[in-house]
């Protein structure tokens, strides 16, 4: 797939369906929708249906819905029953976590229907052994098949190499050569590394690769379900243990996110490994997507919540001033996060040095 179509589709898809998330509850819960803006920039079409106003821009960078009366949250008045203002709070905070919710619902059905689509995986076969590492010493050769690591068996290079890390000390190989299987006992090289939220692990590194042998692995719908919820869970989780990380210096920002720059080369570098690694993709990012817009910073999702939030605590809406100088404020952080994430991606791909080269 071309690597820009790729891009324009991923990022077209995981915003389209946030925006589609909060249009649905509120036509749901009965709150008119004035507009559905998809993409800025040039005007390509606009049409009127039931009420609602569809825009579509060139570039598909971001999009809204503008609800009947949201303008006006905040402020007195009376408002008509269709009207975003004239809701509960429970009914607003529904529309509002509604695109969030929709993106985490997108990314479960992808890596639902991957898992039991089946994807490629690496199978336990040694595709060259590194000299000077303890696989190496040990005798192992190419061609060798890892059926089990202390008596667990494995048939996935994933699955054995997460055993044999585990194992720092000493590890038993169980091998598979030339139709006959024997015990390998291998003391793997520690190595100490400070991993993704900053605390310090040892890991066990016996100097092997794999081949290029795969296999199709395929879930049932039952057990492709939970993994689904389970790859969803572990996303999450991972990602606020990173914002933590950024947050008490433990991890570096400039290696943790990436923008537009950085999603496009990493979007054409797997949509060239075919559809599947591609739909995963998708399946992360709208993921990750969902729960970045939770956060509590004006401007996105989470931040509408948290005035909510505060609305209900307090008996009353925080004033439309309050919010709007606070909109800016989290508006000029998340362009201030943009451009220093956009800085980093042109730095990292090189893209300046290849412009370069183009004028020499």
């Amino acid at each position: 797939m071309n690597s820009w179509l790729a891009f324009l589709l991923t990022l077209s898809l995981i915003i389209l369906v946030h925006e589609w998330g909060h249009f649905i509850c509120a036509r749901a819960i009965g709150v008119k929708v004035e507009r559905f803006s998809f993409g800025f920039g040039p005007l390509l079409l606009r049409w009127t249906r039931s009420g609602t106003e569809y825009v579509l821009s060139l570039l598909p960078f971001g999009g809204y819905v503008k609800l009947a009366g949201e303008a006006e949250e905040g402020q007195g008045g009376a408002s008509k029953p269709w009207e975003y203002r004239s809701r509960s709070v429970i009914e607003r905070g529904l529309i509002v976590l509604a695109g969030p919710l929709i993106n985490y619902a997108l990314g479960f059905l992808l890596f639902f229907g991957v898992f039991m689509a089946g994807s490629p995986i690496f199978t336990s076969r040694v595709g060259n052994v590194i000299e000077g590492y303890p696989a190496a010493e040990a005798g192992l050769k190419v061609g060798d098949r890892i059926l089990a690591v202390d008596g667990q068996p494995v048939d996935a290079w994933e699955q054995m190499t997460l055993a044999i890390q585990a194992r720092p000390d000493a590890v038993t190989l169980t091998v598979e050569r030339d139709g006959k299987t024997f015990p390998q006992i291998i003391r793997p090289k520690v190595i100490e590394r400070t991993n993704l939220f900053g605390a310090k692990t040892r890991t066990g590194m016996v100097g092997i690769t794999p081949s290029d042998e795969v296999r199709i692995q395929r879930y049932s719908p039952p057990r492709a379900f939970l993994k689904a919820g389970s790859q969803v869970w572990f996303l999450t989780h991972a990602t606020l243990q990173s914002l933590w990380a950024i947050a008490t210096g433990g991890l570096s920002m400039k290696e943790s996110f990436t923008g537009p720059i950085g999603i496009f080369h990493i979007t054409a570098a797997v949509a060239a490994q075919g559809i599947t690694p591609l739909l995963q993709l998708i399946a992360v990012l709208s993921t990750s997507i969902g729960l970045f817009n939770l956060l509590p910073v004006p401007v996105l999702d989470g931040g509408h919540l948290a005035f909510l939030a505060v609305e209900k605590l307090r008996g009353k809406a925080v004033s439309s001033q309050t919010q709007e100088r606070m909109t800016r404020v989290g508006l000029g952080l998340l362009l201030l996060l943009l451009t220093v994430v956009t800085y980093n991606d042109l730095l990292r791909f090189n893209i300046g040095g290849r412009l370069m080269g183009l004028f020499q």
